[in-house]
C-alpha cells in the first residue's frame, strides 16, 4: 500500500471518529430535549462509528502502516427539530459514502486489492446507514412530533443496542 493510500485510509479513520462525535451531539441535543430513546439511538450510531475508526486502525496495522489521530471540527449541536437531526445525520452519511467511494477509487487506481476488499465491507455498510436514515426521516415526515407514533418511535429507539462483531 502506498503512502497516500495510507494517508487517505489514516484520514478516514479520523473521519469516523468524528462521526461518532456528530452523533453524540445529536443525542445530546435529543437528551436536553426528553427524547431518551432518540438520543439512545444516536449513542448507538457512535458506538457503531467508533466501531468503524478501529476496524480501519487494525487494517492500517495489519498492513504495518502507522495509524495517526487528528483534531477534529466541533459538530453542530443545536437542531429545529428531530426531523431536522435526522436529516443532518443522513447528509453527514451521504459525505461518508462519498468518501468511502473516494478511497475505493484511490485504491482500484493503485490495484491495492486488499484494500479494495477491506473497503467492499464499507460500501455495504453505507447502504445500510443511508437507507435506515432515510425509512426514518421519511417516517417522521408522516408523523406529528406530538403524536402517539412520534413517542412510539421513542420507545423503540430506546431498545437499540450495538453489539459489533469482531474486528
Amino acid at each position: 500500500m502506498n503512502d497516500s493510500l495510507s494517508k487517505a485510509l489514516n484520514d478516514q479513520l479520523n473521519y469516523e471518529l468524528y462521526s461518532a462525535h456528530v452523533y453524540l451531539a445529536i443525542a445530546a441535543y435529543c437528551s436536553g430535549e426528553s427524547l431518551d430513546g432518540f438520543a439512545n439511538f444516536f449513542m448507538v450510531q457512535a458506538e457503531e462509528e467508533k466501531f468503524h475508526a478501529m476496524k480501519i486502525y487494525k487494517y492500517l496495522n495489519d498492513r504495518g502502516k502507522r495509524v495517526t489521530m487528528a483534531g477534529m471540527d466541533t459538530p453542530l449541536n443545536e437542531y429545529k427539530s428531530t426531523l431536522d437531526a435526522f436529516e443532518h445525520a443522513f447528509e453527514h452519511e451521504q459525505e461518508v459514502t462519498r468518501r468511502i467511494y473516494h478511497l475505493s477509487d484511490l485504491a482500484m487506481n493503485d490495484r491495492e486489492h486488499a484494500t479494495i476488499q477491506f473497503l467492499k465491507w464499507f460500501i455495504d455498510e453505507q447502504v445500510e446507514e443511508e437507507s435506515m436514515f432515510d425509512t426514518i426521516i421519511n417516517k417522521l415526515k408522516r408523523i406529528d412530533k406530538d403524536s402517539n407514533a412520534f413517542f412510539m418511535m421513542d420507545a423503540e429507539f430506546a431498545l437499540r443496542t450495538f453489539t459489533p462483531p469482531a474486528l
